[in-house]
């Protein structure tokens, strides 16, 4: 191969975008599913959750190692996240350029903190892309853009953090999601004979028999009137 054929090959390669815009998998289209992602942050959560990190990276640090599981690095790039988050909305998106430019962190350095932390609980994130527009000839049409990033708090430090601010905020969706169950639950307890619609939510087994003896007595006296 000459180095002109290699040329061509490589200047092609960039005109299509092969290799600058390959795109990951299990990446959503950026704006269609971060709404249900994202969570609130109290602002009350950054102290806890960094003492919670700290105390899990002295702890888990092995003998003769320099840092621990989460790393120096780990320990800046969650603090940075805490403190560039959403609070009201949990939107997250920072690039890996931006955590480079903010920390003065190598590339590598911040990739392997924000893979330290997810692997310990710390931190969630779900790949992106977005579409290109403006792209010319037979190369792809989207793009990788900035994960979206949900800041987490481990199940072992989540009754520590709880205590001291409060049980996080329900997610909006949840609370859709329960309402309609409990909207769907009536409407089938509405369908119910009385006798088992009064006893529908009562556990004790005394109390449910009562109020279907009740029940059969005012269905009587119903039949009687009419």
């Amino acid at each position: 191969m000459t180095a002109r054929s290699l040329h061509e090959i490589i200047g092609k390669t960039s005109l299509y975008g092969v290799s600058r815009n390959r795109v990951r998998r299990d990446s959503f289209l950026k704006g269609s599913c971060e709404a249900r992602f994202w969570r609130p942050v109290s602002k009350r959560q950054m102290g806890p959750a960094m003492v919670a990190a700290e105390g899990y990276d002295r702890q888990h640090k092995q003998p003769g190692k320099r840092n621990g599981p989460l790393g120096h690095v780990g320990l800046e790039v969650l603090r940075a996240l805490y403190r560039i988050v959403c609070h009201r909305s949990g939107r997250l998106e920072p690039s890996i350029d931006y955590l480079v430019g903010k920390l003065r962190r190598s590339r590598d350095a911040i990739v392997r903190a924000l893979k330290a932390l997810k692997d310990h609980g710390f931190l969630d994130w779900i790949r992106r892309t977005e579409p290109i527009f403006e792209a010319e000839g037979a190369g792809p049409r989207i793009r990788q853009v900035s994960n979206a990033y949900r800041l987490c708090i481990p199940a072992f430090a989540r009754v520590i953090v709880e205590r001291i601010i409060g049980p996080a905020p329900v997610p909006a969706d949840a609370v859709q999601h329960f309402e309609q169950r409990r909207a769907e639950q009536a409407m089938m307890v509405a369908q119910l004979p009385l006798r088992e619609a009064v006893g529908f939510s009562v556990s004790n087994e005394a109390l449910a028999v009562a109020l279907a003896r009740l029940a059969d007595a005012l269905e009587g006296n119903e039949r009687e009137s009419a």
